[in-house]
């Protein structure tokens, strides 16, 4: 269960891309959003990890 938030960051030589993805908590069943910033050839492996 992922949402697909993606936004292309770009600083000086490198290219960054921020992912948002939306995870239950297994303790309270919650929905919580965990950001992270990363080469835009890791987000997808990055969506599809639990």
């Amino acid at each position: 269960m992922a949402k697909k938030t993606v936004a292309t960051l770009q600083s000086k030589s490198k290219r960054l891309t921020k992912a948002v993805k939306m995870v239950k908590s297994p303790k309270s069943g919650a929905y919580t959003f965990v950001e992270a910033v990363m080469a835009p050839e890791a987000v997808n492996d990055w969506l599809n990890s639990k």
